[in-house]
């Protein structure tokens, strides 16, 4: 594991980026992370293997940790940033996102004002990466207009919250943040979505959740299956409420 000399070490903020062959867009990525008040304490760039120049772009900036991912998914590479962070809150970023300014001020001011919250997600914009078409299956409305964005890269939670509601699936190869949401929604997490628009997604052939669109609708289908099932369980079976 590397390490870069951090200006923020009295934050209170974990960031974890996961990323396999990013050397296109992770320094925009990392570059957004800076542009709020609140600086991060660590950012922990969980690596699945890459083979280009994305583990020198990330260590050349500052409080970046490089975790070399042990297991296997989009699911267990977020499961070892968490495990390793240390903040009492935890934000998350892709390699091919952006946060927009003020993203860490926004979300954890609110939560310091309002601290039953655990967690704050936001408005999201879908954008095509320079150069790319709209890939099959993508759902081209998402270009027109900001939406919720109940969505990894927007959420910043307290790190006590996974300790309740668990970490992530593998069995989810995608859509396991869904599977967490739903997860979190049922285990009655106190959960705000605040209207800024924060994050700016960028859509491209290799995103993960487009790369098989049929397979990844499956695993969303699975996700809402299992959520009314733990409903029933606590209803008796009677009801899907």
């Amino acid at each position: 594991m590397a390490e870069a000399p951090c200006e923020g070490e009295r934050s209170t903020v974990s960031v974890v980026l996961i990323v396999k062959d990013g050397e296109p867009l992770i320094a925009e990525a990392l570059e957004s992370v800076f542009q709020s008040t609140i600086k991060p304490a660590e950012i922990l760039v969980v690596d699945g293997g890459s083979t280009d120049r994305t583990i020198d772009i990330a260590r050349s900036f500052p409080c970046v940790s490089i975790l070399e991912q042990k297991s296997c998914g989009i699911a267990g590479a977020y499961n070892e940033g968490i495990a390793r962070a240390k903040g009492e809150f935890i934000a998350f970023i892709s390699y091919d996102d952006v946060w927009l300014p003020g993203k860490l001020d926004i979300q954890i001011g609110h939560m310091l004002r309002h601290p039953h919250l655990l967690c704050t997600v936001a408005m999201v914009e879908h954008v095509l990466a320079p150069g790319a078409a709209v890939p099959p299956g993508f759902r081209r409305e998402l270009l027109d207009r900001p939406y919720p964005g109940m969505l990894m890269e927007t959420l910043v939670a307290h790190r006590r919250v996974f300790t309740s509601v668990g970490g992530f699936d593998p069995d989810f190869s995608t859509a396991e943040d869904t599977d967490w949401f739903a997860r979190a929604r049922d285990a009655g997490v106190k959960m705000a979505l605040l209207p800024d628009l924060l994050l700016r997604k960028r859509i491209h052939g290799a995103n993960a959740s487009l790369t098989d669109p049929r397979s990844n609708a499956l695993l969303l289908l699975r996700a809402m299956q299992r959520s009314v099932a733990r409903k029933r369980a606590r209803t008796g079976g009677v009801g899907d409420a």
